[in-house]
């Protein structure tokens, strides 16, 4: 028996048979060509089958695993036609005159070698997707095909996993995947959670394994190779444990969520498209407390137009069924750039131009989202939440622009909720500490805790190097959580929180003691928490 450590994804645990997998790899050797054009166009026609089969996979994606996953291999298929990228490789072919295998390898590792160089973590994973890219164009020149789906279940163990090849498996036989490299805030990563299954990375890896009985322990972060009968009897045991309760949280569908002393909480999903509600409302999600609209600008190559988004809003309000939906206004800046919207470079971007300070000083892309919200709030219970508020006069002006757009919809006899209600979102310490004033100007507050506890600290969240000193738990955090629920009541207004720590379970009872009225969580924590607050004892 064998036993490694690596750093998990997700908790669970899987049993079964180790395959190591050893990606195909196309011929990228280095060859003198003489007819540049014949190589442009055989980069060119390459390139075409490439975004052909990412749309292949984009539709599995989204079928399976809804548009927020699905989304990543639109991106993939932009890279491929980003002018940078392009340009070089012809410029390799063209001017090196070498074959177009070689150029796109040497380019894609040039570019994916500049994003690792990147302090920043979210930058140094999108390294993984121009090697990901790269890849299958010199897999095609090559003749190569895309990886088949898996013969048995199994547990995977490879280098790395890029999310093509991941999205693309039989889902149903991915019983757990453990790789030598990977990063938190990968793709990969961020489809193991979509798919539930457990996960390690950076994680000693051998390919002897192959062919092996493993089991990951994803609580443990451990793989066990070759386990001996009495370890694989006590984990058989824990796993079938571990299933049934999976089972009993079904029965919770359709249960209020309540403690047993009569202390009513909402507990909301947080999404990122219209497909997702479809996953919210599957896990018995009591409403929308998060919904991302900047997904909406992240997938556009220009600002989306009011009837765009007007389709979008109007589609989550009717398909909740008269539940409350909290749409966030664009939160765009720091890590999610968008190149049309000419942000530029910043030497601190998380302290930068960025969500509501972008709104207030371009009115005229807010006034469009705005009016596509309020036309949308006719046909559903929508609410509209601000992002990264640090004053009262950000809040009055905002205010001042929603009731010029009501008054131009007016204008037009076009119907919306004239009384639909706004709030913002708590997640940095100036609002906090003003929460008391910010109460009387709002209908609710939402903490988003990820920000609120990187700007408490001082800790870039997407800083690795910083992961000791990002502490979500840290009494700072605490107190600031009960300041904002005593602020909000004492107003007669509701607080919620809609950031990762609201899905913590070991701080429920802490959330319940404050006062906190609404968890936001992703889907598949609703059902867990709300088996943990019906049996709290609090009131």
């Amino acid at each position: 028996m064998e036993k490694v450590t690596g750093q998990k994804i997700l908790n669970g645990i899987a049993i079964g048979k180790i395959l190591y997998y050893v990606k195909a790899q196309g011929n990228a050797e280095k060859r003198t060509i003489s007819d540049t054009e014949a190589e442009v166009a055989r980069f060119e026609a390459a390139k075409e089958t490439a975004q052909e089969q990412l749309q292949v996979i984009y539709e599995k994606a989204l079928a399976e695993q809804g548009e927020e996953t699905a989304q990543l291999f639109e991106v993939h298929s932009m890279l491929l036609d980003d002018d940078d990228y392009k340009d070089a490789i012809l410029a390799k072919i063209n001017e090196d005159k070498v074959n177009a295998e070689y150029a796109v390898a040497a380019t894609g590792e040039e570019f994916a070698e500049m994003f690792a160089s990147m302090e920043d973590e979210y930058f140094q994973a999108r390294s993984a997707d121009i090697k990901d890219i790269s890849t299958r164009v010199v897999n095609v020149l090559s003749g190569v095909q895309d990886m088949s789906d898996l013969a048995e279940p199994c547990i995977l163990v490879a280098v790395d996993l890029a999310p093509s090849e991941t999205v693309q498996m039989d889902t149903s036989k991915l019983l757990a995947f453990v790789t030598k490299e990977g990063s938190t805030s990968s793709h990969t990563a961020i489809l193991a959670r979509n798919m539930g299954i457990p996960a390690l990375i950076k994680t000693p890896i051998d390919e002897s394994w192959n062919g092996k009985l493993g089991i990951v322990d994803g609580a443990s972060q451990t793989l066990i190779i070759d386990p001996d009968e009495a370890t694989l009897a006590d984990y058989q045991a824990k796993q079938a444990k571990e299933q049934a309760e999976k089972a009993l949280l079904q029965e919770l569908k359709g249960k209020e969520t309540v403690t047993k002393a009569g202390r009513h909480v909402k507990l909301f999903a947080n999404i990122g498209s219209v497909a997702d509600m479809e996953v919210a409302k599957r896990n018995d999600a009591e409403g929308i407390g998060l919904f991302r609209s900047e997904f909406l600008y992240l997938n556009s190559s220009d600002f989306p137009t009011e009837e765009e988004q007007f389709q979008a809003y109007k589609a989550v309000a009717e398909g909740m069924e008269g539940k409350q939906v909290v749409i966030r206004t664009l939160d765009l800046g720091a890590d999610k750039q968008v190149d049309y919207f000419n942000l530029g470079n910043e030497a601190n971007p998380a302290l930068g131009y960025r969500a509501i300070r972008i709104c207030l000083e371009q009115p005229e892309i807010f006034k469009t989202q705005l009016r596509a919200l309020l036309r949308a709030s006719a046909y559903g219970n929508i609410a509209i939440m601000y992002p990264m508020i640090t004053s009262v006069e950000e809040v009055r002006d905002i205010k001042e622009i929603v009731a010029e757009v009501m008054a131009e919809l007016d204008g037009e006899g076009v119907a919306y909720n004239k009384d639909v209600k706004q709030g913002i979102m708590i997640e940095t310490p100036a609002s906090v500490l003003i929460s008391d004033l910010l109460a009387k100007e709002v209908d609710f507050f939402s903490m988003g805790t990820n920000d609120l506890t990187q700007y408490t600290l001082a800790v870039d969240r997407q800083n690795n190097k910083l992961d000791r000193f990002y502490k979500p738990h840290h009494e700072a955090i605490k107190r600031a959580i009960k300041m904002v629920c005593d602020n909000a009541h004492a107003a007669g207004i509701w607080a919620g929180i809609c950031g990762e720590l609201g899905a913590d379970p070991e701080m429920t009872e802490f959330f319940l003691t404050c006062g906190v009225d609404e968890l936001s969580v992703a889907s598949g924590m609703i059902l867990p928490l709300r088996k943990k607050i019906r049996e709290s004892e609090i009131g």
